[in-house]
Parts: structure tokens; sequence; C-alpha cells
């Protein structure tokens, strides 16, 4: 899926206790869906002496429910014009354990070309793509293809670590004696397998659960978080029908046919939604398989360029990638406000405000995340309390939000999602004519990523 995505680039065109201290914040599915940011003149973040790094292309293939070549072919690029790859991805397959390096080298890549891969749970593409930055930011490099990939429909599953123990024994036993004794000592418990679990290692509780305690900590209510889901798969089926979507490249699933486009987008009504039960916190939770990210297989790939080299190459750049962060917090209480503290690191490192952003993505894991996300940002208190502010963040308004759906309804591949939400925000801020994007992610361990991107000149 990785290298077939790669190869796309070669040959077309390039053109929580906390919820009696804060407020209620109530959405409209509906108000949204035309709204359009206006165009602002502001001043560019080129700084002297520092070089500007542009984002040429980028493409993904369709996010799939659970059951790289694209970027070559979508820019036309040389196989050998690249100097680095970086790819992300989260629940690794033994077999290729750098994935990048084989991604590359299937896709055709000169094999004298370095991969590496990396992984930070939901941010892992985010990571590819400002290690890319890095390396030309410092001289290393002009050139580096950077994304992710996640297969959840065929994740690694182990033995326990009883069976492990004795498979292990048994290759280091020397008669047929001791062979047969271990053979013997397996029992129905040794066959029980371990299944991969979206869960940290440091507080043993699942993403979900955590969600739904963080939604409850906000205030935030089921029909809240039910109308958010509702909103971004009404945004995304839109934007979908619209054409929108350019970054999406056809995809032929093995054994099946060829899928052009997310298989995720399936608007629904209040009252279907209202009927499911708690997926967590049974039977009072309010996070349900509705307004949560589904299990999604997919890939993404972005050409990350000095501005030089792309102009010498006769690219037309989409934007420049400009300041980034990473933050991270309690990850028992406060595992999915990533945003919410990247946001404003991210904004005072770029000297800009949250009046300043014309496109606004944000990873939407769950509808209760956003949404006590955007409490957290909109509360004075938990400004001076936990950020260190005189006064709140600001939350985003909505008609700059998430315009195009977002992981609750495209999915998340959890290797792949940052290179979306930086490829939208391009893309967005051509079709509405807006100067600066903004994106920001939670991930797993109490992590999170912000970055600004300003619009190259059309």
């Amino acid at each position: 899926m990785a290298s077939m995505l790669l190869n796309t680039m070669r040959a077309g065109s390039v053109s929580p206790s906390w919820a009696v201290r804060l407020g209620a914040r109530s959405l409209s599915t509906t108000a949204q869906l035309h709204a359009q940011v206006q165009t602002k003149s502001k001043k560019t973040l080129s700084r002297p002496g520092v070089k500007n790094i542009v984002l040429v292309e980028g493409v993904r293939t369709p996010f799939l429910l659970s059951g790289t070549t694209g970027l070559l072919q979508r820019t036309g690029l040389s196989k050998d014009a690249v100097d680095y790859i970086i790819y992300g991805t989260v629940i690794q397959e033994v077999k290729t354990s750098n994935v990048a390096r084989e991604a590359s080298l299937g896709a055709g890549f000169s094999d004298k070309i370095p991969s590496h891969t990396v992984t930070m749970a939901c941010i892992s593409s985010n990571v590819a793509m400002t290690s890319a930055v890095g390396l030309i930011a410092a001289g290393q490099c002009d050139s580096v293809v950077a994304g992710g990939v996640e297969f959840m429909s065929d994740v690694p599953i182990r033995h326990s670590r009883k069976m492990r123990k004795t498979m292990l024994s048994l290759n280091k036993a020397k008669t047929l004696g001791q062979r047969l004794s271990l053979i013997g000592s397996i029992r129905m418990a040794h066959l029980s397998p371990e299944l991969p679990a979206v869960a940290e290692f440091s507080t043993a509780e699942s993403m979900g659960h955590s969600a739904d305690r963080l939604a409850a900590a906000f205030g935030v209510s089921r029909v809240e978080q039910d109308e958010f889901a509702l909103r971004s798969h009404t945004l995304a089926k839109s934007a979908q029908d619209a054409g929108l979507l350019k970054d999406v490249i056809s995809f032929k699933v093995p054994g099946r046919d060829i899928v052009s486009k997310d298989n995720g987008i399936r608007p629904s009504s209040m009252e279907q939604m209202g009927r499911l039960k708690a997926a967590f916190i049974k039977p009072h939770g309010t996070v349900t398989a509705a307004n949560s990210s589904f299990l999604t297989d997919g890939a993404s790939a972005v050409l990350v360029m000095s501005e030089e080299k792309a102009l010498a190459m006769g690219y037309k750049p989409k934007a420049y990638l400009r300041d980034f962060v990473y933050v991270s917090q309690d990850p028992k209480d406060q595992l999915l406000l990533g945003p919410t503290y990247g946001t404003p690191k991210v904004l005072e490192r770029a000297g800009l405000a949250m009046s300043d952003i014309d496109v606004f993505e944000f990873h939407e894991a769950f509808a209760g995340q956003i949404m006590a996300n955007l409490k957290a940002m909109d509360s004075d208190w938990f400004g001076q309390t936990y950020l260190g502010r005189k006064s709140k963040v600001g939350a985003p308004p909505m008609e700059k939000f998430n315009l195009w759906g977002g992981s609750l309804s495209l999915g998340h591949p959890f290797g792949a999602t940052g290179c979306r939400l930086v490829t939208t925000v391009a893309h967005r801020l051509q079709k509405e004519g807006g100067q600066y994007g903004l994106v920001a992610a939670c991930a797993a361990g109490g992590q999170g990523h912000a970055m600004v991107i300003e619009a190259y000149p059309q």
C-alpha cells in the first residue's frame, strides 16, 4: 500500500474534574456547510536567513473501513530526485519493521536513497513530515518524501507469553525427550492470543475509556457528541460529492476491485445515532461507535522540498510548512488534550493570533475529545490553571473548522492521518482564499502536535 502510494508521484500533473467551571458549547450541524473564509491580507512568515520549506504535493489512498506509488505518478517526480524517505506507522509488522525502506524499494526508488520509519502514535506521519523539514532546514536534503501507513485489517497477533516462552525453549532443546516434554507442557491457556489494544501502557486504560471520562469532566453531553459526529459525516459527504478531496488516489485492493473514495462516510440521523449503546463505559458512558473514529486502513505521502529546489524542478508548491511544536501532558486525565496545549504554543512561535488563522484542521479521534478541547480552549480557568496564561486560548470558530469532514467520517489510519491533515489545509487555503492554516492533533501517551501552514502565492 505504501509503495503504491509513493509511485503515484511519478507520472502526473503537479499543479477532566473541571466540568463545573466550564461553560457548555453547542454545535449546529447545518450552519457551516457552505461557510467560506474571507481572504485576508497578512504578513508572510518568511524569515531572513531561514530556508523556505514547501509542500509540493500530497496524496493518500482512500481511507477504508478495516476489511506509495501514487505520489510519483501525481508529480511526475524522478525516482532518483529524492534525497530521503521517512514513513510513520504505529502497529508494526515484524517482517517490515522499517516500512519506509520496504515501501521505497517496492515503489522503484533508487536503493541509494536512505529511508527510516518513525512512530509517535496518531501523530506518526506528523513526525515524518517535521523530520523532513528538519533535514531540509539543516541543509542535509533538498527533497524528502514523508508519509504514513496503517493496515488495521491484518494487525500482528502474538502468541501468549507462556506460549512464546515454550516455543523459544523448543528452539533451544537438544534432545527429542526435551522437545516432547516441552510439547507436553502446553495447556489451553497457552493458546490464548494477545490481541493489540488501543490502550495506554502507563495507565492500562483504553483511549475510548479515557475519551469518555474526558467528555464527562468537561460536561460534554451525548447529544453534543452525536451532533458533532453528524456534522463531520455531513461535511465529508458534501466535500466528497463536490470533488474537493483531491488528495485521494485510486487503490487496487488485492483480491477486490479498485477503490477510489473513502468508504466510511455515512451521514446518519440523530435518532439513529441516539439508539447506540455506550462502547466503553457501560452502561452510562456517552462515547459510542457513531461518535468515535473507526479502525481504518490507509496510507498517505507528501513531497517536501526547499522552495528553491521545487521551483528549479518546475513545481508549483501548494503551501509553506512553517512553525510546529510537539507537546506532552498527563496521560491519564489529559490524554487527548494535545490540541489545547499545542495550539497556543505554535501560534506564539509564529507570532500569530487565533484570529489570524483562516483554516483549522484538528484530528477527530472522538467527538467528545474534540468538544472537550474546544471547551478547554474557551475556558479562562483552564488557561490560567493549566496553560499558565492570563486568559483563555479561544476556541476556533466553527465556520473555519474541519469543513471537509475529519477523522470521525473519513477514517483514521493511525500512522497516516497527519499527512491528510496538512494536505487538506493546503487545499482548503487554495479553495477558500485564506493565508494561514493550523493543524493540531492528540496522540497516545498524552502527546500532541500543532503546525502552522501558509498558503503559497497563487
